[in-house]
């Protein structure tokens, strides 16, 4: 952790402001894109930005610097985006007593150079909330299903289901825009 940020999470530990401001200064630009990410709404990802650094100031005390200061508050935005989703009634639904189908997730994602990731992160955003919630976690933030199990209170099997599920779906939104994925 650079020595910038860790003198002054001491002082914001302390309850200096200033040192507040400028932690949040560091950092609102980036957390509001995460929060945008899963908050179409621009002012509830503002909100849910805002909520979050209030989470994260209440508890700087408990922070180990184990990881980076941004992945810890990272954390902290995608967990109260969640929460966003959840008061708006976001259904997840247990599928741990149906049948599963073992799947290679390794499936190659290459699509022809013309597509953005822009247009991916469009496209996902039409998705269910509850397969589309698992795609940004997994695809664009890089958590595993045991992660995302833990941040989302999905059972594993659930997480890589709703995983696969939205990938088709997610192909299948591709093609119609006339994007071919390369196998």
């Amino acid at each position: 952790m650079s020595e910038k940020i860790n003198v002054l999470i001491k002082k914001c530990i302390k309850g200096e402001q200033k040192a507040q401001m400028d932690l949040y200064d560091l950092y609102c630009e980036a957390m509001y894109y995460v929060a945008c990410r899963y908050l179409i709404d621009e002012e509830e990802a503002k909100d849910a930005m805002q909520e979050g650094f209030l989470k994260a100031f209440l508890k700087l005390n408990i922070y180990k610097d184990k990881v980076s200061f941004g992945a810890w508050l990272k954390k902290i935005i995608i967990n109260q985006c969640i929460d966003v989703l959840k008061k708006k009634k976001l259904e997840t639904v247990s599928i741990e007593n149906q049948f599963l189908e073992i799947v290679d997730e390794d499936t190659s994602w290459e699509f022809n150079y013309e597509i953005s990731k822009e247009n991916i992160v469009n496209t996902i955003n039409k998705l269910p909330e509850k397969y589309k919630l698992v795609l940004k976690l997994y695809l664009i933030e890089g958590y595993n299903h045991s992660e995302i199990s833990e941040i989302t209170k999905l059972p594993i099997k659930t997480s890589r289901t709703h995983l696969r599920r939205g990938k088709m779906l997610l192909r299948e939104l591709l093609k119609e825009q006339n994007y071919e994925a390369k196998y």
